[in-house]
């Protein structure tokens, strides 16, 4: 098999990548190609990749190319995890320039006029892939990282409704990290379900396999006790800066003994996700930087103290120079499991995907991504229907459909009228007067990403 890395010359993702890959049974005899637009950054990634297969011996081809065209060839797996530009410094004018105008956010990285701008710039260079894709190799499943998670895969299965194109978020992760705690019992005795909207879903199900117990009056009754001794940001952001350290992950952050044994600060990043919790009774998968975006009274509930201190907490740590090195001592992406899943026909239950919706939750329309556990067997990926989804969170959902609909069709169309509407379908926006004067020039600040709007 072939499987294709784009954005290889990520250290992170790169390595990661090959760590997870490598270490795999049922993918060995594979050739793993690394792409990246970055051919010096490519080499370093391939040099580690080769030092490593030198010192194992393991049963893998490893190549690399800046050819996008030659590395999607013939491909089985395609994995892509690009970003455009300067990450930050165009977040910042997502997140800022609508400010100037009125608007505020509560992150601007996946919803409002900032994950609108977002979508716009990264999804374009992702339908170039899949265009090589469907010509090359119309087989192959396709993996995507990138965000905004559900205005990609919305846009990319607008355009291609039978390519294998399927979104995979960490979000789902966070269960595992604290659930255990809460319940007071291994990870591996809970069965989960989850489903809604890409960075804004809610755990519906929790039963404990060895009782067969629901879990979930457990949870609503200990979360919250548990969720008050959390660390807030601001601890993680000091911790960092005083020690020079920073966690591997968010859950190492969590695991950490900070300089205090409990927050100062509790419930941190997580006000908004106590509000949903309490009034609708479902536990969020993600916190405040994330539900809020989607949300119109989030300005009012949200913890923009722990937005903030997250945001520079994650801006340091991506600003440091990754290890380059392979890790192989842990799973780091869920898409490994995936891909052996297929080529094993497992027949096992994957947590979280991002696919077109075609019925999966019923309350929701079928025209935009929705994120639902699947069967992944070698059938390929199977979303699962999910019954009787809670209205009141269904309601608040929908709220937000209309937005990935107008933004996937102005990407689509090339239209600037579009951005406009899809801007003020937003459920946050309470202006209109300059709303035109705000995307012609939220346009030409990113231009050079943006030609193809008109």
């Amino acid at each position: 098999m072939k499987i294709v890395l784009i954005g290889a010359g990520s250290a992170q993702f790169g390595c990661g990548s090959m760590g997870d890959i490598f270490n795999s049974k049922i993918l060995a005899g594979s050739e793993v190609c690394l792409m990246d637009i970055n051919g010096e950054a490519l080499d370093k990634v391939y040099r580690v990749g080769q030092d490593y297969l030198s010192g194992k011996k393991a049963d893998f081809k490893l190549t690399a190319t800046t050819d996008r065209k030659e590395a999607v060839k013939d491909a089985d797996f395609i994995i892509i995890s690009i970003e455009v530009g300067d990450r930050f410094a165009l977040w910042d004018q997502d997140w800022n320039t609508p400010l100037q105008y009125g608007v505020k956010q509560i992150y601007g990285e996946n919803g409002g006029p900032g994950g609108i701008f977002h979508a716009l710039r990264i999804v374009s260079p992702i339908l170039e892939i899949c265009d090589d894709v469907v010509k090359y190799s119309p087989d192959a499943y396709v993996f995507c990282y990138s965000n905004p998670m559900t205005a990609i895969t919305t846009t990319v299965l607008r355009k291609y409704p039978e390519l294998k194109f399927i979104g995979l978020c960490h979000e789902i992760a966070s269960l595992e990290r604290y659930l255990p705690s809460i319940l007071d019992t291994p990870f591996e005795n809970l069965e989960l379900r989850a489903a809604g909207l890409n960075h804004f879903s809610v755990l519906l199900e929790a039963k404990f396999k060895d009782t067969g117990k629901d879990a979930y009056p457990d949870i609503l009754s200990k979360a919250p006790a548990f969720f008050e001794k959390e660390p807030g940001y601001t601890d993680i952001w000091n911790f960092t800066r005083k020690t020079g350290k920073i966690p591997e992950t968010e859950g190492a952050v969590h695991r950490h003994v900070l300089d205090r044994e409990e927050s100062s600060y509790p419930w941190a990043d997580r006000t908004l996700f106590k509000e949903i919790f309490e009034k609708y009774h479902l536990l969020p998968i993600t916190v405040d930087s994330h539900l809020g975006e989607y949300i119109p009274w989030a300005q009012d509930a949200a913890d923009h103290r722990g937005i903030l201190d997250f945001y520079n907490f994650y801006r340091y740590a991506l600003s440091e120079e990754s290890r380059m090195e392979i890790d192989d001592s842990e799973l780091h992406e869920r898409v490994v499991p995936i891909m052996e899943g297929i080529v094993g026909n497992l027949g096992y239950e994957e947590s979280a995907v991002n696919v077109m919706n075609d019925g999966l939750i019923d309350s929701l329309p079928g025209f935009v991504a929705v994120e639902v556990p699947a069967i992944v067997s070698a059938k390929g990926i199977e979303g699962i229907k999910i019954e009787n989804y809670p209205k009141g969170f269904a309601a608040l959902l929908r709220n937000y459909m209309g937005v990935y609909d107008l933004t996937a069709e102005a990407i689509l169309r090339g239209s600037r009228d579009l951005v406009v509407q899809a801007v003020l379908a937003n459920p946050g926006m309470t202006t209109i007067t300059r709303v035109n004067e705000m995307v012609d020039l939220m346009i030409s600040q990113q231009a050079k990403w943006l030609e193809y709007i008109k």
